[in-house]
């Protein structure tokens, strides 16, 4: 069993992990701003910024994994593309997995490109996020050799807004949009919690992106 270290354990991609986590028998820790109204049993919580680098070597100390869910565009009044260089080093030395519940917008809607961002109909409000985590899989990409990362791109509708159907089941796609035939894409955020913890216990993705939907 892996011991789990989840920044943003409380929010919606994160608690779903640390349910799916603890339900498969590993330890689980959550970092986060404040404590949370509804606790998962089993997950031990503790409040701290992934902006504060002691916080991110106190996390990372032991920790088989570090799972990063939280919004891009604004981690304590910084893009998370500025915290990312902490997060490798304090893995990299401690031996830690890195991963990251991405966006969609750096998705691929075809085999060379566009990414879903750039295409005409993406919603200009939603850019600033999308671009800030496609700036984080950048990063990643060009981390040094040693360091083993994944990072999970959800379908295209994707969060608290729309939670959707625990079906059990997924498909991924790659750096592919993954969609129905009607063209639509979703994912639950249950069952990209499976997808989540699959890839944690399989290491299938070593210094991959993938993408996850129904």
């Amino acid at each position: 069993m892996a011991r789990i270290v989840i920044f943003g354990g409380t929010g919606y991609s994160g608690s779903n992990i640390a349910r799916e986590a603890v339900g498969r028998g590993h330890t689980v820790v959550s970092y986060s701003r404040k404590a949370p109204t509804e606790p998962i049993d089993g997950v031990d919580y503790r409040t701290g910024s992934m902006a504060d680098p002691a916080v991110v070597e106190e996390a990372a100390q032991g920790a088989d994994q570090l799972v990063v869910a939280l919004h891009a565009a604004d981690v304590d009044g910084q893009p998370m593309v500025v915290v990312v260089p902490t997060l490798v080093e304090a893995a990299r030395r401690h031996g830690a997995r890195l991963s990251f519940v991405g966006g969609a917008g750096s998705s691929l809607v075809a085999e060379g490109g566009p990414r879903l961002v750039d295409t005409p109909d993406f919603h200009d409000d939603w850019k600033p996020e999308a671009l800030a985590h496609a700036d984080v899989l950048e990063a990643l990409r060009q981390a040094p050799e040693d360091l083993d990362w994944f990072y999970v791109s959800p379908a295209a509708l994707y969060g608290s807004f729309a939670p959707g159907e625990t079906t059990g089941s997924y498909r991924t796609g790659g750096d592919l949009l993954v969609t129905k035939e009607d063209g639509s894409s979703e994912i639950s955020g249950t069952d990209l919690a499976k997808a989540y913890v699959d890839e944690i216990e399989s290491g299938a993705h070593p210094r991959q992106r993938f993408t996850v939907g129904h």
